[in-house]
């Protein structure tokens, strides 16, 4: 397969590694003005991985364009501005593979909405979901990941053609909750650094089970299967997000409560706003994506914040 990669951040070098590594003849494309890109064209490597000299590198919008695979891994904040480009190219008939979790921070857009209302309508879209740290795929740490997509035939030939030694992939049966779980891990994450940064470690079983159903309710509000919270996408990336050293969410969240700088892109500090907008506009409370917005967008004390929310009224647990 001919394929392009669209971002040279660590998991889109890391993409174009893995799937040449497959056997897939891939172009990595970088903006003129990305350092991650300069560094690349000079030494071919980052801090994790250096890239054979089978990987084409481009700078070219235009020429990454061209193949009929188009996989997409850049800021969720950013894929407007890149599809309003693309748009441009005028691609007709090319499938779109977003390896991104986030939603758009202003109106809560899930990606593949971004890419189906700027593309051309003959182009299809999939998702590329899931755990896994580029730090642990290099050392040849296997994982499992989700892609879905509305069309059957698309996402099942996309994991026969991208699974290997260090991938298996699942089909996902349910594009918006897979979205919207990817994304809202992020969140969860960010709440279980910010317990990190507290010494409230023991917490977390409460935020992983509790953050499920919230967003399970989520999902089911806005027509999706409540159930693909509990799948890949979702409950099953937290121990990359919630417990792992790699999570840059779980990271930030930790940084943020002890006052510290962070200068790694954390998506879930946007994914925060669109959720409790979303959560608003289908009548669904989220008590954990309101405690961390109030957190970082609101000036609340984090140990009060996190404290009122484990003093909530009693509940019946399965609810």
């Amino acid at each position: 397969m001919k394929l392009t990669v669209i971002g040279c951040g660590r998991w889109g070098t890391f993409l174009a590694w893995y799937l040449d590594r497959l056997g897939h003849a891939v172009t990595l494309y970088g903006r003129e003005s990305s350092m991650r890109m300069q560094r690349l064209i000079e030494t071919r490597s980052n801090d994790l991985l250096t890239l054979p000299e089978s990987v084409c590198l481009t700078m070219s919008l235009a020429e990454a364009a061209t193949p009929e695979t188009i996989i997409i891994s850049i800021a969720s904040q950013n894929l407007q501005a890149l599809m309003d480009q693309l748009a441009g190219e005028n691609l007709r008939d090319k499938t779109i593979v977003l390896c991104m979790k986030g939603l758009e921070a202003e109106t809560g857009r899930r990606l593949s909405e971004i890419v189906r209302s700027t593309l051309d309508a003959s182009n299809r879209v999939a998702v590329w979901l899931g755990p896994g740290h580029v730090q642990e795929f290099v050392l040849g740490v296997p994982n499992c990941m989700v892609i879905d997509s509305e069309e059957p035939a698309l996402k099942e030939s996309l994991a026969e053609a991208f699974a290997g030694d260090l991938i298996r992939f699942y089909y996902g049966e349910d594009l918006l909750g897979n979205e919207i779980g990817a994304a809202a891990k992020n969140v969860i994450g960010i709440a279980a650094g910010m317990l990190d940064g507290l010494s409230l470690c023991t917490l977390k079983g409460a935020l992983m089970s509790r953050g499920t159903r919230e967003i399970a309710r989520l999902i089911a509000a806005m027509g999706g299967n409540a159930f693909s919270a509990y799948g890949l996408c979702h409950l099953g990336d937290y121990e990359a997000t919630v417990f792992s050293q790699h999570s840059q969410n779980r990271r930030f969240g930790e940084a943020f409560v002890r006052g510290e700088p962070y200068d790694k892109l954390a998506e879930g500090y946007y994914t925060t706003r669109a959720l409790v907008a979303l959560g608003a506009h289908y009548g669904v409370e989220l008590p954990i994506c309101q405690a961390v917005y109030a957190i970082l967008f609101e000036g609340r004390d984090p140990r009060a914040a996190l404290d009122a929310l484990f003093k909530r009224e009693r509940k019946c647990e399965l609810k």
